[in-house]
């Protein structure tokens, strides 16, 4: 499986950005898609992840009700829509996938098989 994560950019505080992961090489259906970021000099830290559906989503507390997380699976692709964004949440963005993750390991990323490029994301505040 091959990921390409794209949608990142500039914004202001407060605003909005929709990033989206394509996905080729397989069918994403069977898999868990996950979005990590790396801020610089932290380490890579889960932000969201969804198993088979909406029903079944996965946030880090500190992006609760400001981002959502989807997936479409007839197009192959997966989206974080990040609303209220604040500067904290600068960092580059890798959307992520893997098979038969287990839902304690879900915001582990060494759970995840493929991963995106990344994409930056800056907030100013």
């Amino acid at each position: 499986v091959q990921l390409q994560a794209s949608g990142g950019g500039l914004v202001q505080a407060g605003g909005s950005l929709r990033l989206s992961c394509a996905a080729s090489g397989r069918p994403l259906s069977s898999y868990v898609m996950g979005w990590f970021r790396q801020a610089p000099g932290k380490e890579r830290e889960f932000v969201a992840a969804v198993r088979w559906s909406a029903d079944n989503t996965y946030y880090t507390d500190s992006v609760k009700g400001r981002f959502t997380i989807s997936r479409d699976n007839t197009k192959n692709m997966g989206h974080l829509q990040m609303n209220s964004l604040k500067p904290e949440d600068t960092a580059v963005y890798y959307c992520a996938a893997g098979l038969r993750i287990i839902l304690p390991t879900i915001r582990v990323s060494s759970s995840y098989h493929y991963w995106g490029q990344g994409t930056l994301v800056t907030v100013a505040s």
